[in-house]
């Protein structure tokens, strides 16, 4: 049945949620025929390119929501270090550095519900100065947005935006209390209708269901995200989901290759706890249809030297 499913979307059969519910029971046997089949839509729909972005945590902690896997919310004790909006200057110094290690997206992120008129205007600034300067693709994550603050962001030339919507619809309650599911699926919503290109995805491995990684895949492709993240949880001590059962590193392989096969054309971006997470079968999940990483470290944590990722992205024979 599985070899019968993955033969009918390589032919070129859009994949249906019940097709997909299948595929999770993918056995380890047949997991090359999985990957393959991911790896081959991946290609045919994307290209040989690989996206490579780098961020910078602008602003980080004493963010007021309760999303439960989050280090820098203020409801928990946790090492997340603490500080305002960062200067102008080190953003561009940032936005520099990344374009010297081969990133192609430079993504300024600040933690909290959304940026002040100030820190906007300040985020602004950055933005026009990285243009002039530096020539690298500018991505803003800034939490929620008035629409015309998306227009602002646009006339900056700004072509895409990071707001993910976490998990499922069915399983978000689990992981935030203090703003509804609805309110980011309108932001994205927002964000497509102003002509900006959603970077929208989740963590997988809050404990969430299989099912529940799948719901969230299809939410993404009726969304028309046209970048998806994907994170792994690396729990993070203090936060109330410190002691969440790790993801076998397979089942994450196996939740990237059927994500790809719902969203054929997309960029899919193995992003925070991939090192963590995956550890040795990290080159794995770009052989399962991933086409796309975070460089340089992520909010609070570090990750592999850029020169490693850089190595493997070579090895693996990807273009960027």
């Amino acid at each position: 049945m599985i070899r019968s499913i993955l033969d009918s979307v390589v032919s070129g059969k859009e994949l249906g949620r019940e097709e997909a519910g299948i595929l999770l029971g993918t056995e380890r046997d047949e997991m090359p025929f999985l990957m393959h089949a991911a790896d081959t839509i991946r290609r045919r729909s994307c290209g040989n390119r690989i996206d490579l972005c780098s961020l910078i945590n602008a602003k980080s902690g004493s963010c007021s929501e309760d999303c439960r896997f989050c280090a820098q919310s203020s409801r928990y004790k946790t090492s997340c270090k603490v500080y305002p909006l960062v200067s102008v200057q080190k953003m561009v110094r940032a936005a520099k550095e990344a374009k010297e290690a081969g990133a192609g997206n430079f993504c300024i992120v600040i933690s909290g519900k959304g940026p002040t008129r100030k820190e906007f205007d300040k985020i602004k600034k950055a933005i026009a100065s990285i243009n002039k300067e530096v020539g690298i693709k500018v991505d803003c994550s800034l939490g929620s947005l008035e629409r015309g603050m998306v227009r602002e962001l646009k006339e900056l030339g700004i072509e895409r935006y990071n707001h993910n919507l976490e998990t499922s619809m069915g399983f978000y309650g689990n992981v935030c209390t203090t703003h509804p599911y609805e309110n980011r699926v309108g932001m994205v919503r927002m964000l497509k209708d102003v002509g900006l290109d959603p970077c929208c995805g989740g963590i997988i491995g809050m404990g969430e269901s299989a099912e529940e990684r799948i719901d969230l895949a299809f939410s993404l492709k009726d969304l028309g995200a046209g970048c998806v993240p994907v994170n792994i949880l690396n729990p993070r001590k203090g936060t109330p989901l410190e002691d969440v059962k790790a993801l076998p590193a397979i089942e994450i392989i196996k939740t990237i290759a059927i994500f790809r096969l719902i969203l054929p054309g997309v960029i899919i971006k193995v992003a925070g706890g991939r090192e963590h997470a995956l550890r040795d079968l990290q080159a794995m999940a770009f052989m399962a249809g991933a086409n796309g990483l975070i460089i340089g470290g992520y909010l609070t944590i570090k990750g592999r030297t850029i020169k490693e990722d850089l190595q493997m992205v070579k090895d693996l024979g990807f273009d960027f």
